[in-house]
């Protein structure tokens, strides 16, 4: 017999949650063809309107009906990200801030994804999201669907949110390196006491 444990399919993967992330995933496409392909900005602003809610919906019904799952953890923040991406570069096809605030946001994931795997390779738990990163979050999302619904937005309201979402999204990296490397430090505190 292994150690291996046997992973339970109903409880830890085919949830609501984390169908309501894989449908975030699915939208993706959906929203470029519609942004970029047709320039269909209302529908465009509704896709992202409903991976937005579903974001919101999905954690909390993980919460209320006790389905937090590891893979829910894993996979919620990546569909958020990678449609938070996608919106920003198609943004930045109209609004050239847009392409900078995108390129911030993938390198602040890419250090804390790099972070986060050592600590739950290390820990051998999955962290999910902490406040100051739902926070970004949130802003990026009214920044986005403002600029999908308003075509003849003003260029000062355009900078104005995009600097505030870049001061959020640099603060959650800060915050999220710091939670992150004191974890790591005390980690290695208690292997080395139990070593």
């Amino acid at each position: 017999m292994s150690g291996k444990r046997k992973i339970d399919w109903k409880r830890e993967v085919f949830t609501i949650p984390n169908i309501l992330s894989l449908f975030r995933l699915l939208l993706i496409p959906l929203l470029v063809w519609l942004y970029v392909g047709r320039k269909a900005y209302v529908l465009s602003f509704i896709v992202v309107l409903v991976s937005a809610l579903t974001d919101t919906f999905d954690g909390m019904i993980a919460r209320k009906f006790n389905m937090i799952s590891d893979i829910g953890k894993m996979l919620d923040p990546i569909a958020d990200k990678a449609t938070q991406a996608a919106v920003l570069l198609c943004l930045s096809s109209r609004y050239k801030i847009m392409l900078y605030l995108a390129i911030l946001l993938i390198v602040k994931e890419v250090l804390d994804g790099i972070l986060f795997l050592n600590l739950n390779i290390r820990t051998k738990q999955v962290h999910g999201a902490e406040m100051h990163g739902k926070v970004a979050t949130w802003a990026l999302y009214f920044t986005m669907l403002l600029h999908l619904l308003w075509i003849e937005i003003p260029p000062a309201v355009t900078y104005t949110l995009a600097a505030i979402c870049a001061f959020l999204v640099v603060l959650s990296l800060v915050l999220y390196a710091i939670s992150g490397l004191r974890q790591l430090s005390s980690q290695k505190k208690q292997e080395g006491s139990h070593g």
